[in-house]
């Protein structure tokens, strides 16, 4: 049986994190061996990494941005998911390389092809079986980070604007490649949005021999 790969994508605020706990619950209920993880994060490193990025306290330039989020990538591929995939299981992951690329590449404004290509070496070349999609409005998801989190971080302060270019590099890289995403309304209430990833997961599960 193959491993079974799931990516969750979106901007600040769109759910992402209450549908992986909410999936990965589904899955052991089936049976399923799941790891949940993060980018940047995941591993001791990593973690460290992703406070660096995170904390207001800090102003890496973009390039120095991109470069720390591809070396946490590197080290949590290595050391955590690559080996849960060899061993059959499904890996549930909030952000992986796409956030790359709308983050420092549409945000940013960096070439898309140099960052295409550090994640490819960061990565191995592996990518996901499947991408969900978390859209939403960044007015909306950012307002909702803020009632949710007063003590806002480094990505958060960003204007609206940076924002908006991430959430329209998304929609593109999920535009370019249909058949590996799906684009969810994060619009949804939690229960609605739950059985949107189920019909996207299930078939995926069935195409991997489960």
């Amino acid at each position: 049986m193959n491993g079974l790969f799931v990516t969750f994508e979106g901007g600040e605020g769109s759910g992402k994190s209450t549908q992986i706990q909410r999936l990965a619950v589904h899955l052991r209920s089936r049976g399923e061996i799941v790891l949940e993880t993060r980018e940047p994060g995941g591993t001791p490193l990593a973690e460290r990494v992703r406070a660096l990025l995170l904390d207001p306290g800090h102003d890496p330039g973009p390039w120095a941005e991109a470069f720390l989020m591809e070396a946490a990538r590197a080290d949590v591929i290595a050391r955590l998911i690559a080996p849960e995939l060899a061993l059959g299981h499904v890996v549930l992951c909030d952000r992986f390389a796409d956030s790359t690329l709308a983050y420092q590449g549409g945000g940013r404004g960096l070439d898309l092809e140099l960052l295409t290509a550090m994640n490819r070496a960061a990565t191995g070349g592996r990518e996901p079986d499947l991408t969900l999609l978390f859209d939403l409005e960044p007015a909306v998801g950012l307002a909702r980070r803020a009632r949710a989190a007063p003590m806002t971080n480094r990505i958060d302060r960003e204007p609206e604007a940076f924002h908006v270019r991430v959430r329209e590099r998304f929609l593109a890289l999920a535009r370019a490649n249909p058949e590996r995403w799906v684009v969810l309304d994060a619009g949804l209430d939690h229960d609605r949005l739950e059985r949107a990833v189920l019909d996207a997961v299930h078939p995926r599960l069935a195409a991997s021999g489960r």
